[in-house]
């Protein structure tokens, strides 16, 4: 299982999300914990990166990421999927 870290621009942009959007990020992020690659999140590396991906809640919410270590994972941001315009 993976330990996980969360960055001040995660925490900042979760507490903007919908009680209902909460919820869904909490399951996903069990199943996430157990296997990142799980078909269900669709993980994908995002384009143009080195070494960031992302993963989906649902049809709009994603949340981006990148590998610490071996068993350690960093969630960066957590957003609408217009979000990703970023990186």
């Amino acid at each position: 299982m993976l330990k996980i870290t969360y960055s001040e621009r995660f925490l900042k942009h979760y507490k903007k999300l919908s009680a209902d959007e909460k919820t869904q990020f909490r399951r996903k992020l069990d199943v996430f914990a157990d296997n990142p690659l799980h078909p269900s999140l669709r993980t994908k590396r995002i384009k143009g990166t080195d070494g960031l991906f992302e993963f989906s809640v649902n049809m709009d919410i994603r949340v981006i990421w990148f590998y610490e270590g071996e068993n350690l994972v960093a969630l960066v941001d957590i957003g609408h999927h217009d979000m990703l315009k970023r990186f």
